[in-house]
């Protein structure tokens, strides 16, 4: 299965203080560079991860694993990274692997890293906090800027809405931060009548992201066919592909994100598996 939608519509507009870069092919030469402007001073620059569905049959679980791991810490030697978010999916339907995939190969990260649930994860916040010592819903302070976590499924797997009051909260919490991001892995928003049975519809926690000015963007796995951008109002809420599974773009990947000293927003997309289709559309 490569892709379970028939049509796929992604938004792709500008944005003051945040700005779009193209997918990029990484790790194409023999020193493991890939093309950036490192003249750029960086304040914080993270990577985000999702969808590895590591135990899923007939995928090769080991090799996916693994490749992420080394592919974002080639990443770091070369151009350095702060921290990695791992948004969700970890396992298929198997949350007696997270011990696992956790010890055999996220802690083999050279950097700080981060977790939130998918709904293929079947965890609440005692299964996370057994497994990575905190719950599935938390927050993350670097500086100025702040990272809010919520989990957007239940432990059988059923979409739910994240916990809006520990949203608002933490939003409330985080006024005074330059910046806030919001780690989803399923996205609060249909925007497509198609998609009824693929993202959430919580309107009250779009208003809630769209009621604090210094909330810059949305990201969210989940959709393993979507790498680009959708917006809520002027909101964009990003997507990272996918590192595992049996559908999704034709690559594996993950996305960064570079905050400069004047806090301007770089994002782009990259294609570490080095397969050369990127945003094929067929119509």
């Amino acid at each position: 299965m490569t892709n379970r939608r028939k049509f796929i519509s992604t938004a792709v507009t500008g944005m003051a203080g945040l700005t779009l870069l193209p997918a990029i092919n990484t790790f194409a030469n023999n020193s493991n560079e890939y093309s950036r402007n490192n003249e750029r001073k960086v304040k914080l620059r993270f990577a985000l991860a999702s969808d590895l569905h590591y135990g899923q049959e007939g995928t090769d679980s080991a090799l996916n694993a693994g490749n992420i791991v080394k592919w974002l810490n080639e990443d770091h030697a070369k151009n350095h990274l702060d921290m990695v978010i791992i948004n969700g999916d970890l396992v298929h339907n198997r949350p007696d692997l997270l011990p696992e995939v956790k010890s055999k190969y996220f802690d083999k990260l050279d950097v700080p890293y981060y977790t939130i649930p998918g709904n293929h994860d079947f965890a609440d916040a005692a299964i996370w906090k057994n497994v990575f010592g905190y719950e599935d819903k938390f927050t993350v302070e670097h500086g100025d800027i702040a990272f809010v976590f919520a989990n957007t499924a239940d432990t059988k797997g059923v979409y739910v809405c994240p916990d809006n009051a520990f949203i608002k909260a933490s939003l409330d919490k985080f006024t005074s931060k330059k910046i806030v991001f919001v780690i989803l892995h399923i996205a609060p928003v249909q925007w497509l009548k198609t998609e009824v049975n693929i993202f959430l519809n919580c309107p009250e926690t779009v208003e809630l992201l769209h009621a604090y000015p210094n909330v810059k963007a949305a990201f969210h796995g989940h959709d393993h066919s979507l790498d680009g951008v959708r917006y809520t109002d002027k909101l964009p809420h990003f997507f990272d592909s996918h590192t595992g599974g049996n559908w999704g773009t034709d690559y594996k990947g993950y996305r960064i994100v570079e905050v400069g000293e004047d806090y301007q927003i770089y994002t782009y997309q990259v294609n570490a598996s080095q397969n050369p289709v990127l945003n094929e559309t067929k119509f």
